[in-house]
């Protein structure tokens, strides 16, 4: 980006009450030809300009410490629909589930991609950490729900010892477009609940730090794709504390007709510097799915309901199996709803001395 812009155009949807910022406007910076979404993803970490408009967009007073977006770029190649770059306040992240969820709503409700009135839409999308697919369902004429199918995601490791300050805890490591910490919130003697907020955040930063200062995920074949991205805290429910949103109960009857098992938990990912997702997170959902199905908990036809922090909820399937980076994965399929919260233009006054903004916690 040649000059800092005094106007910056966004949309705004939450996904299960996860913000998610768009930015179609082409940042010139991030247009270079011949260019995959990954490499776009390098260019922006290290371009200045794109770092003060991630910062801006993020930063108090125009976001918060939570904020999360995406600038929308082109395609690897012709045969997706878009790309974007995914960002949060401390950088750029690989993967985003319910950023996915979100586009392929916005792509839908703004007419980017044709739909009916009643039925399914496909929205091809290329992330950092490859092409995923939104299929956004339609019923009278508006999104009713979208799910999408990441990329493969597997187990990276079982029962690995984490030494914090007070205890010692075992945790599973999942990928499912980026790396994730999976444990049990007892295990640290908290709940998954608003309550435990601050705490978890604090044991989450822990764990990650933890972890990645030992070098304990690292992928295979590309390092950009390395490294505890979040720490995911779990709790199993009983179907009475579960979700009534029209596409859990859909999901929930059609799997139980079929002979599947339900598997309902709550969790919560502190992800990036202790931030926290208020939806069930779409790639934490996937390396959740990758972890039970390679316990055997998850099998063919069963499913999981997924529920977050503030009660919001996708569910999840294993929808194929294949190999990835020398290891069994499975091919996860979530579903979510995105609903779209506004529409801003951001001023930038040049005298004002707090641009591109601050952060607290």
């Amino acid at each position: 980006m040649s000059s800092r812009p005094e106007r910056v155009h966004t949309v705004d949807y939450h996904t299960g009450g996860e913000p998610f910022r768009i930015v179609e406007e082409p940042q010139p910076a991030l247009l270079g030809e011949g260019l995959s979404v990954l490499d776009r993803r390098e260019v922006a970490l290290h371009d200045p300009q794109a770092q003060w408009l991630r910062a801006l967009l993020c930063s108090e007073p125009r976001g918060h410490a939570d904020m999360y977006g995406g600038f929308v770029v082109p395609p690897d190649d012709a045969g997706a629909h878009l790309g974007v770059l995914f960002w949060h306040k401390d950088g750029f992240s690989t993967a985003c589930g319910h950023g996915t969820i979100a586009l392929g709503t916005w792509a839908v409700e703004s007419g980017r991609v044709p739909a009916p009135a009643d039925g399914e839409s496909e929205v091809v999308i290329d992330v950092p950490s490859g092409r995923v697919a939104a299929v956004v369902r339609t019923a009278g004429g508006r999104v009713v729900s979208a799910r999408f199918r990441n990329v493969a995601s597997y187990a990276v490791a079982r029962a690995v010892t984490v030494d914090l300050p007070d205890r010692s805890v075992s945790v599973d490591i999942g990928y499912g477009g980026a790396m994730y910490a999976v444990l049990p919130a007892s295990a640290v003697g908290l709940r998954v609940a608003s309550a435990d907020y601050t705490a978890l955040i604090a044991r989450g930063r822990q764990i990650r730090d933890t972890l990645n200062a030992a070098g304990a995920a690292q992928h295979r074949s590309d390092p950009r794709l390395s490294g505890i991205y979040g720490t995911i805290f779990t709790h199993d429910l009983t179907p009475d504390q579960g979700s009534s949103e029209p596409h859990v109960r859909e999901a929930v009857a059609a799997t139980e007709a079929a002979g599947g098992r339900v598997l309902w938990q709550r969790n919560v990912t502190v992800f990036a510097d202790g931030e926290v997702d208020r939806s069930p997170c779409g790639s934490g959902t996937s390396a959740r799915v990758a972890l039970l199905a390679a316990a055997g908990e998850l099998g063919d036809g069963d499913l999981l309901v997924h529920s977050s922090i503030v009660g919001s909820t996708f569910t999840a399937r294993v929808a194929g199996h294949t190999e990835a980076e020398g290891a069994v994965a499975v091919i996860p399929e979530v579903t979510g709803t995105a609903y779209r919260v506004g529409e801003s233009t951001f001023t930038v006054d040049p005298a004002d001395p707090l641009v591109p903004g601050f952060v607290l916690r």
